[in-house]
């Protein structure tokens, strides 16, 4: 019984100083997911940066002018991210703008993607993250996000390269 428990405690990892703060939490948020084609991700720490019923929500414009959206829970998320790692996957922020009152926090973060990671930048769009502050740590309650298209190219606003 003695060695089952230490060997569970040495697979644990602590992700606690990924949740201390705003920039701790965006930072893990980008790095969980990127990685070269065939590198695993660390699952279990990007499911410690959400609450329980946190979603993740893309939207899109179709050629024909529709808007749609679709929503994840994280473990849909993984589900599909994992069905693409046979490609590589890189998401890089470029820009973020922050707003915080009393236990909410607004990011909005400006990012782009890429295969690998010095390749060409594949996509740019912009993460609309909230955050829930408590006394002991930041959580991701949503992720609602916009992929520069046609009809919606970045401001320039967005683009200016300062995290704050």
């Amino acid at each position: 019984m003695l060695l089952c428990s230490n060997l569970l405690y040495a697979q644990q990892k602590d992700y606690s100083k990924d949740v201390q703060s705003t920039d701790a939490i965006i930072s893990a948020l980008y790095e969980v997911i990127s990685g070269e084609a065939g590198q695993p991700r660390d699952w279990n720490r990007f499911k410690n940066l959400f609450t329980p019923d946190a979603k993740l929500i893309p939207t899109s414009k179709t050629k024909e002018g529709k808007i749609s959206y679709a929503s994840m829970t994280p473990a849909d998320y993984t589900q599909m991210f994992e069905s693409r790692v046979a490609t590589g996957f890189y998401e890089r922020e470029l820009n973020r703008l922050t707003d915080a009152y009393g236990t909410i926090v607004h990011v909005f973060s400006t990012y782009e993607t890429r295969e690998s990671k010095e390749g060409p930048v594949t996509n740019r769009g912009i993460n609309s993250i909230q955050l829930l502050k408590t006394h002991e740590r930041y959580y991701i309650m949503n992720i609602f996000w916009c992929g520069e298209n046609t009809g919606f190219l970045l401001p320039d606003h967005y683009m200016k390269g300062r995290i704050e």
